[in-house]
């Protein structure tokens, strides 16, 4: 047992669970090694490695899992399924099959640990799915449960650097792992915008060419949907008649439809990845909601060509159109204000 070094590729819901895992294998005895950040090198082994007509995050988990494969003993790919109290919301089906597509495309794989995140299998899913893989390392009830209990708290209190603190997912990990100070992330701004997205393209620089440093570089503040509660999100399921099938898609749709309600949000950006066919309608249900609102909106589209550039060159137009608008309605509102004062 120690010595055992289990692989965990930074993409996918490890932008989301990263503090649980991390946490639970370590209690376990085993030390969790992530990835690198996505770079060239690995987004050229996940296209040479992945199905042709796979969307940009399955290309990118192929490729983070081939950069591991030969330092680590297990590779770690949950299988997700369901986390949605509604049986039928559930995950992307490449999720589902991830651990079975990575087996079939990648050579010299090393064993997959695919425990099974479904909450169809009753109100302790979590701790089954952690209960068999302390069993698989000979772990007995009881040390599985410290693990489990140790994770959740963890992961709870990452959960909360992001809802009360309104940290972004990389943000909060700089605090949690590195002792960063909050008041570093904490800055008031005069342009607040909405990325909505999944995480695992927002939060990814490399396939996002950067999108939230830019946007920061312009001076706006970042609000996103891991800033909102499910049970806030779940709300907003009235604007439409029945909920979607995939479950980030719903939390991207509900958090568009959230943040068009909020006062202070100047405009909303999402970005979509290219030959994602849910995430194709999310896209087309915020861009006819926001036109219809005349609120400010932006889609970036990702896959393996994004470049800097042309991202650079569209947050700035936009944040300068809001900046524009934001002005002449400034302008008309003294206008008018005169206008009453005169009569």
């Amino acid at each position: 047992m120690p010595g055992i070094t289990v692989g965990f590729p930074t993409t996918l819901t490890y932008f989301l669970h990263y503090p649980f895992w991390n946490t639970f294998f370590s209690e376990l005895g085993c030390k969790l090694l992530s990835s690198p950040p996505t770079n060239k090198a690995i987004l050229d082994l996940g296209v040479k490695e992945t199905v042709t007509d796979a969307c940009i995050p399955i290309k990118l988990f192929h490729g983070h899992a081939a950069y591991i494969k030969e330092k680590v003993d297990y590779l770690f790919i949950p299988r997700m399924v369901n986390v949605d109290r509604e049986k039928h919301i559930t995950f992307c089906p490449k999720f589902l099959g991830l651990p079975d597509m990575v087996r079939a495309s990648i050579s010299n794989i090393p064993p997959i640990i695919e425990a099974r995140i479904d909450r169809k299998q009753g109100p302790f899913y979590v701790f089954k799915a952690c209960r068999s893989i302390g069993e698989h390392f000979g772990k007995n009830l009881l040390e599985v449960f410290k693990a489990y209990y140790r994770a959740s708290g963890v992961q709870k209190g990452f959960d909360r650097l992001l809802v009360k603190e309104g940290l972004t997912v990389p943000e909060g990990l700089e605090v949690l792992y590195n002792n960063a100070a909050l008041k570093d992330f904490h800055h008031k701004s005069d342009l607040n915008i909405a990325v909505i997205g999944y995480p695992y393209q927002i939060y990814d620089s490399y396939v996002s060419a950067g999108l939230l440093d830019k946007l920061k570089e312009q001076g706006a503040r970042i609000w996103t949907m891991e800033m909102v509660p499910y049970t806030v999100l779940q709300r907003q399921a009235r604007h439409l008649k029945k909920k979607l099938f995939w479950y980030f898609s719903n939390k991207v749709v509900w958090s568009g439809y959230h943040y068009l309600e909020q006062p202070f949000i100047n405009g909303i950006i999402h970005v979509t990845a290219f030959g994602c066919g849910p995430d194709a309608m999310v896209d087309k249900l915020m861009e006819l909601e926001c036109k219809h609102r005349g609120f400010p909106f932006l889609s970036i589209m990702v896959d393996e060509q994004t470049g800097e550039g042309g991202i650079s060159t569209r947050i700035e137009a936009f944040l300068d159109m809001i900046r524009y608008r934001r002005g002449l309605d400034e302008s008309i509102i003294s206008v008018h204000g005169d206008l009453a004062h005169r009569l």
